[in-house]
């Protein structure tokens, strides 16, 4: 029996599409409205439309394709900066409105709607400056690597590992790569934090084994003292593609598996390990997968069997909703829980205080350091790219954390 469509939330989305290209159109007509050049935008929105349509049609029949890719990026840049622009465009308006500016003191460049031109001027340098933005990006911004450094206090960390370091890094979505050199640079970042321990929080890949393969010999550098450690993230099980049988896609996650060896990479499943120092101990635990609409496969439990409340203890999950579900306030303290996943959705604003990308609708926690219930979170930013070929304001992060003993 075949699942009938819901079509009115698709009606929905194109009448807003089409009404905020309609509110661009008018603002784009302010500079020039006697300009009749109303059907040659409407021929580029709908055939870009069209375009991506017919790509994502291709997309799921034979795969990801470079017409895929150009077609999608281009619908994201014109759409982000048209909403860019629609935003500022409305700011004006609403002003524009509400002051009710009399005839007699309106400049020279008021239009219809009794917009002021020198604020459409700026709207249209904001359409701009996002269109740049995006470029730089594509080209440079999706390998500009940056260290974030966080040090983190606690009361029950064994003092031998008073100022132990971690170097976390997760996403790396290899089939991504397209600059073998630029990624590089980040393994030798990675290398000279010189951190006392590598863990890597999950999704090595996007779908197939096969995509790390160019760039074993690249992350198979990275060397720390107490071990490279790694976890699955929710694209490394290979649900994301259609596989000619289901034996063939086991065969990927097992080959998966075997690459994470290759790269000197343990690989936690739902277990642990005991990092010793001087007579004292911390323990390591990873799970599988575990995330709200991603697949709950880890388990907790397993994991941390044979451990004791009392352990001090640094869990690798790659999805923050798992921390928020199940680790804050697991009865067995997880004093630090490491994860990745949202890539800070590639985009957003992390400057002047402002701390801002959509994906923080979908993610409760989606960057940086959280603290409750005197248990620490940390979601790195990833440190490869999937479906935008870049990153604008969220850029690849190399975390380095120093564990610290409360005096």
């Amino acid at each position: 029996m075949k699942r009938k469509i819901n079509i009115f939330p698709i009606l929905v989305i194109i009448l807003v599409f089409f009404a905020l290209n309609a509110y661009v159109l008018s603002g784009f007509g302010t500079f020039s409205p006697s300009a009749s050049f109303a059907p040659f935008f409407w021929v580029f929105v709908i055939s870009l439309t069209v375009a991506l349509f017919f790509a994502i049609s291709q997309m799921r029949a034979h795969g990801m394709s470079k017409f895929f890719q150009i077609i999608t990026h281009v619908f994201l840049i014109m759409l982000t900066a048209e909403v860019v622009f629609a935003f500022f465009l409305l700011v004006g308006d609403v002003f524009g409105f509400l002051l009710s500016i009399p005839s007699s003191f309106e400049p020279q460049g008021y239009q219809a709607l009794g917009r002021n031109v020198y604020w459409v001027d700026f709207a249209f340098t904001m359409f701009c400056l996002t269109v740049v933005l995006f470029i730089f990006g594509i080209i440079r911004g999706k390998y500009a690597y940056r260290v974030i450094k966080h040090t983190l206090y606690f009361d029950d960390l064994p003092k031998s590992f008073d100022g132990f370091t971690i170097t976390q890094i997760s996403d790396v979505h290899a089939g991504s790569f397209t600059k073998p050199k630029q990624v590089q640079k980040g393994i030798d970042l990675i290398n000279a934090q010189k951190s006392d321990l590598f863990v890597f929080t999950g999704d090595l890949v996007n779908n197939a084994a096969s995509e790390i393969v160019p760039y074993i010999g690249h992350f198979s550098q990275i060397e720390a003292p107490f071990g490279q450690f790694s976890v699955l993230g929710n694209h490394d099980y290979g649900d994301y593609v259609k596989w000619p049988s289901e034996t063939d896609k086991t065969n990927n996650l097992q080959q998966l598996k075997a690459h994470h060896a290759a790269l000197g990479f343990r690989l936690l499943l739902d277990e642990h390990v005991e990092l010793t120092k001087d007579g004292e101990k911390i323990i390591l635990a990873g799970i599988e997968n575990w995330g709200l609409g991603f697949g709950e496969r880890g388990d907790l439990q397993r994991a941390l069997a044979g451990t004791s409340a009392t352990d001090f203890k640094v869990l690798l999950s790659h999805d923050p909703s798992h921390w928020e579900a199940q680790v804050k306030n697991n009865p067995s303290k997880i004093q630090l829980a490491l994860a990745g996943h949202t890539h800070g959705m590639q985009f957003g604003i992390e400057a002047f205080g402002i701390k801002w990308s959509p994906v923080k609708y979908r993610y409760k926690h989606w960057a940086g350091i959280k603290s409750e219930n005197g248990r620490y979170l940390n979601v790195n930013r990833g440190f490869g790219f999937i479906g935008f070929s870049g990153r604008v304001g969220i850029w690849p992060e190399i975390t380095v954390i120093e564990l610290k003993r409360k005096v």
